[in-house]
């Protein structure tokens, strides 16, 4: 990705940052600008091709509805699957999109997903319902909502990642949830604001004492065995897999910080 501005040459480490350099860095970051243009475009389409309120109403409320599904099922069986490593045509896009994020959770350069994998899985999800329900104009609200709901989704993530306690009872229980499935077992609170999906799923707990601590919670499934067969993301990331609990604090530099744990 070309960064540039406020995002050139910078490392954005989660850990080492405020609320107010959080807010900095995602108003200039380039894919959520993307996001927002996206949506703006698509917005002026469902007004183009408006025709009737109801239909568009119902089309985004859907598409708010379905969200959280959509990020349970490819969190739980795409993310964390044990099949993307296995090729190495989609090796590097699972160390992309997931390994990386969980081996250094505090770097906001890999916490986004990718634009070329999350634009088409949003469309994806959006855009035949919103049709379904009221044609173009439909698709292209429903497309809009599910940009702009990413958006919500990816800041509360940045906000469980700051090593800060979150002031509302609601987010400190996020948080809590959410470090849970980083540094406790991964097979589980696959959500990121709303854990519906795991209640309903059977992959939610409420305490880590509940679940037994994960022996691949840091490698996410890639363990040793793994690697020897299947070696492509350990030589795309320096021939480790990931055993070790990650730098949670960096400094910008890249220097590990032993901080404290949040």
């Amino acid at each position: 990705m070309i960064r540039f501005g406020f995002w050139k040459d910078r490392t954005h480490n989660l850990a080492r940052m405020s609320l107010g350099d959080l807010f900095r860095a995602f108003a200039t970051y380039p894919s959520v600008h993307a996001y927002v243009a996206l949506a703006a475009v698509s917005a002026y389409l469902t007004l183009r091709w408006y025709a009737g309120w109801l239909p568009l109403i119902a089309a985004i409320a859907v598409s708010i509805i379905v969200y959280p599904l959509v990020w349970y099922v490819l969190h739980r069986w795409v993310l964390h699957s044990q099949i993307l490593y296995r090729s190495p045509l989609t090796a590097k896009v699972w160390k992309r999109i997931h390994f990386d994020h969980h081996q250094d959770p505090h770097n906001l350069v890999v916490l986004f997903g990718a634009l070329y994998t999350t634009i088409p899985t949003i469309a994806l999800a959006t855009m035949p319902i919103g049709y379904l329900i009221g044609g173009s104009a439909g698709a292209a609200a429903a497309f809009a909502t599910g940009l702009l709901t990413t958006c919500f989704y990816e800041f509360c993530h940045c906000v469980q990642h700051l090593n800060t306690h979150p002031k509302t009872r609601f987010m400190k229980r996020l948080k809590q949830l959410h470090m849970w499935h980083h540094f406790h077992n991964e097979q589980g609170n696959f959500g990121i604001t709303n854990f519906l999906w795991d209640r309903l799923g059977h992959t939610y707990y409420a305490k880590a004492s509940a679940v037994p601590k994960s022996p691949t919670v840091f490698n996410i499934g890639y363990t040793e065995e793994m690697a020897a067969r299947y070696p492509w993301v350990a030589r795309l990331s320096n021939n480790t897999r990931g055993d070790g609990n990650p730098r949670r604090f960096r400094t910008n530099s890249g220097t590990p910080d032993n901080g404290p744990v949040a």
